[in-house]
C-alpha cells in the first residue's frame, strides 16, 4: 500500500515530512487566533474580557472534537499498518458519522449553558452581554468544527499531511481577512462588533471543511467512507473511543483548570482573568506548533506499531521529543526578550501589560521541561495506549497544578497562580518519563 514509507524512509527526514506541513498549519491557526483577538482588544477591553471567558467553552468543543478525531486517527493508522483495509474504511465511516452527531449535541448543550456558566466568573453585565453575544454565534458551528476535524485526522492518518495543511490554511486565511471587514465593517459589510469575530471564524471553518471535501471527491482514494460502513463494529468502536475519550479528556482538561484558575484569580483582580486569556492565546503559538509535531509522529507510531517496526517507534518518539525542546526553548527566549511587545497586541492598559509581563516571564520558565510530558502523552495515544497519555494529563492540568496554584497564591499572591505553572510542569516531566518508559518496555 502507498502508506509504506511510514515504515521505510529514514527517521528524521520522515518526521519532518510529516511534521513540517502540521507545523505549518498549527501556527497559521495560532496566528489567526492572536489577530481575532488583536482586532476584538480594539473593541474594548471588556470584549476581551468576554473572549477570556467564552475561551474554556470553545477549548471544551474543540478537545471532543479533535479529541475524538485522534480516536478516529490512530484507528486509521493501526488497521493501514496491519493490512486491514475493510476496518480503516469503517473507522472512517464510523468516525464522521459519530463526529458530526456529537457537533450538534455540543452546539446544543453549550448555548443552552452559556448563561449560568459566564454568572459563575463575572458580575459585569457588559462583559456577560458580549461574551454572550459572541458564543452564540460562535458554537452554531460545533457540528462544522467537529466534521471538519475528523476529515483532518483521516488525511493525517493516511499520510497526506499537506491536504490537511491545505485546507487549514485556506480557512485561516479567509478568517483574518474577513475579522475586520466583519468586526468594524467595510463596503457592503455592516460593523457586527464581537458579533463579526464569531462569524468569521465560523465562516473560515465552514471553507475548510469545504476544501477537505473537494480533496476527498476529487483525489485518489485512500480510506472510504460510504454508508455501507456504517453497521457497528465493536472492535473498532471500543479502539476508536479508547484513545478518543482519553485524547478528549486530554484535550479539556486545559478548559477546566482555566476555570479554576478564573475563579481563583477574581479574587486578586479581574484584571488577572484577562492576563490568563492573553496568556493562553500567546502560548497557543508555541504550544500548537509543538502540537503539529505530535500531530505527525501519530500516525508514525500507529503504523509501525501495527507493523511490529518497535525499534522504529522509540526513534520516532526521540527525533520528536528533540524537536519539541527546540520549539519550547525559541518560547521561552521569546517570552524574556519582548513581552511587553507581546501582551501589548491584546491592551493598552499599563497596569495590565504589566501583570502580564510578570506572568510571562514566570510561567514560561516551565516551557522546555513541559515538552517531555506533551511527547510523551502524544507518542501514548500514537501507540493506543489513551488511558496512559490521559494520566499524564490529568498530572498536568489537575492533580499537581490546581494545589500547586492554590498552595503558591496563599504566600505569593496572584504571582503564586503563575509560579504554580512552572513548578507543575517539572514534576509532570518527571512521571511522564516513568509512564512512558514503563509502556514501552
Amino acid at each position: 500500500m502507498e502508506q509504506t514509507f511510514m515504515k521505510e524512509k529514514k527517521i528524521l527526514p520522515l518526521v519532518i515530512s510529516m511534521s513540517l506541513p502540521m507545523v505549518i498549519s498549527m501556527a497559521v491557526n495560532s496566528l489567526y487566533n492572536i489577530i481575532d483577538s488583536y482586532f476584538v482588544a480594539k473593541i474594548s477591553e471588556n470584549a476581551m474580557t468576554a473572549l477570556a471567558l467564552v475561551f474554556p467553552i470553545q477549548n471544551f468543543i474543540n478537545a471532543i472534537a479533535i479529541g475524538f478525531g485522534i480516536g478516529i486517527n490512530a484507528c486509521i493508522a493501526f488497521y493501514l499498518g496491519a493490512g486491514d483495509r475493510a476496518r480503516a474504511d469503517k473507522a472512517a465511516s464510523l468516525g464522521t458519522a459519530l463526529s458530526f452527531f456529537q457537533g450538534v449535541i455540543l452546539m446544543v448543550l453549550c448555548i443552552a449553558g452559556m448563561p449560568l456558566f459566564l454568572k459563575k466568573f463575572s458580575q459585569d453585565g457588559e462583559t456577560i452581554s458580549l461574551a454572550l453575544v459572541y458564543s452564540n454565534k460562535a458554537f452554531l458551528f460545533s457540528p462544522v468544527i467537529a466534521l471538519g476535524l475528523s476529515f483532518e485526522k483521516i488525511f493525517q492518518a493516511t499520510g497526506k499531511m499537506k491536504v490537511s495543511m491545505f485546507s487549514m490554511l485556506c480557512g485561516c486565511i479567509l478568517n483574518i481577512i474577513l475579522d475586520p471587514l466583519m468586526i468594524f465593517g467595510a463596503g457592503f459589510l455592516p460593523p457586527m462588533g464581537i458579533a463579526g469575530a464569531a462569524y468569521a471564524t465560523g465562516t473560515g471553518q465552514c471553507f475548510t471543511l469545504l476544501v477537505y471535501l473537494l480533496f476527498y471527491a476529487l483525489g485518489p482514494e485512500t480510506v472510504k467512507i460510504s454508508p455501507k460502513h456504517l453497521h457497528l463494529d465493536q472492535a473498532v468502536l471500543k479502539k476508536m473511543y479508547a484513545v478518543g475519550i482519553s485524547a478528549t479528556l486530554n484535550l479539556a482538561l486545559p478548559s477546566l483548570l482555566i476555570s479554576v484558575l478564573n475563579g481563583l484569580l477574581a479574587s486578586f483582580s479581574e484584571k488577572y482573568v484577562l492576563v490568563l486569556g492573553v496568556y493562553y492565546k500567546l502560548q497557543t503559538f508555541i504550544y500548537l506548533t509543538a502540537n503539529g509535531i505530535i500531530q505527525g509522529i501519530r500516525p508514525l507510531m500507529g503504523y509501525n506499531l501495527g507493523a511490529g517496526e518497535h525499534g522504529r517507534v522509540k526513534k520516532i518518539y526521540r527525533t520528536a521529543l528533540a524537536m519539541n525542546m527546540g520549539i519550547m526553548l525559541l518560547g521561552t527566549v521569546l517570552s524574556w526578550l519582548m513581552p511587553g511587545q507581546l501582551i501589548g497586541l491584546f491592551t493598552d492598559n499599563a497596569e495590565t501589560i504589566q501583570m502580564g509581563i510578570t506572568a510571562l516571564h514566570i510561567i514560561s520558565l516551565g516551557f522546555v521541561v513541559s515538552s517531555v510530558s506533551i511527547t510523551c502523552s502524544g507518542a501514548l495515544e500514537g501507540l493506543g495506549k489513551g488511558y496512559q497519555s490521559l494520566l499524564i494529563s490529568l498530572l498536568r492540568y489537575v492533580a499537581i497544578i490546581v494545589p500547586a496554584a492554590y498552595f503558591f497564591s496563599r504566600f505569593l499572591g496572584a504571582d503564586g497562580v503563575w509560579y504554580g505553572f512552572s513548578f507543575t510542569e517539572l514534576l509532570s516531566a518527571f512521571f511522564s518519563l516513568r509512564i512512558y518508559r514503563k509502556e514501552l518496555h
